[in-house]
């Protein structure tokens, strides 16, 4: 996983393995299409090719967990404004932290790839899949925390 913030990428933005990739401008499918090469050409590299110390929230380390044990290791994470978000996909789980309060939703079928921020007053996240967008508010609520 790799999050960045360069003008020249689109603003902020991250990416996983597996195919999530959001930048800042979010419409520019060209320069998606150049981001989304460059890290995939830079993910095939061993980490100690690429110069320059790691930066970014806690220097490199792992984000502190915040979902439930028992869901173990997420394919993804991320978080965008006051909210955090870490998929499941082995357990059909989406984690989603709001504030002080978690909620665990049941994926389905669903294959999330990318995730994506409504902006404005609701604010929700959805999620890219082969099928097309869900929000995450639509999926059914297995747990709160």
């Amino acid at each position: 996983m790799a999050q960045f913030s360069h003008p020249e990428l689109g603003g902020m933005g991250q990416w996983s393995r597996g195919g999530m990739l959001m930048i800042g401008d979010m419409f520019n499918d060209g320069l998606k299409g150049r981001v989304r090469a460059l890290i995939d050409d830079l993910a095939t590299l061993d980490p100690a090719e690429i110069a320059g110390p790691a930066t970014g929230q806690g220097g490199g380390s792992a984000p502190k967990r915040w979902w439930p044990d028992e869901l173990g290791q997420p394919a993804t994470s991320g978080g965008q404004n006051d909210q955090l978000y870490a998929v499941f996909p082995a357990h059909r789980r989406l984690a989603i932290k709001r504030g002080e309060r978690v909620t665990i939703h049941d994926t389905g079928d669903h294959r999330i790839g990318g995730a994506s921020q409504q902006q404005g007053a609701s604010r929700s996240l959805s999620f890219s899949t082969p099928e097309g967008s869900i929000v995450a508010d639509d999926l059914p609520i297995v747990a709160e925390y």
